[in-house]
């Protein structure tokens, strides 16, 4: 009975290990990954190509609502999409969670942003 009490233990241990390694990253793919964490993209920038889109990986816990647009001076929201931009109308993308935005199939530079997080912003380069 101790033996298994033991393993039981040990088993337990073990699991709680391997799912604290695991805190913090998110295993969600698709093309052209940008990650995010509690307030910002790890990227200030993507290149890619025409027709292409972009997947959004969040890999903490707070909710960002990505959207048209950009942060301005003194981090004011400044909302807007250029010409031939995929409209983004408020993305939630939840904690451990992802989203698509795309295809751009317009050449050009585009600005997205979270509209939660000042200073939160992205530039996608099409080519």
């Amino acid at each position: 009975m101790k033996k298994i009490f033991g393993a039981l233990i040990i088993l337990s241990l073990l699991a709680l290990l391997i799912s604290a390694c695991a805190v913090g990253s998110n295993q969600a793919t698709g093309p052209n990954p940008v990650h995010m964490d509690d307030s910002s993209f790890k990227l200030l920038s993507i290149d890619i190509k025409k027709g292409d889109k972009i997947t959004l990986i969040n890999d903490n816990a707070p909710v960002h609502i990505i959207a048209n647009g950009t942060w301005g001076d003194n981090n004011t929201p400044k909302p807007g999409s250029e010409t031939g931009a995929p409209k983004i109308n408020n993305l939630q993308v939840d904690g451990f969670g992802s989203g698509s935005i795309g295809p751009f199939n317009t050449a050009g530079t585009f600005q997205i942003y979270c509209t939660v997080h000042p200073g939160m912003k992205l530039t996608v380069n099409v080519k």
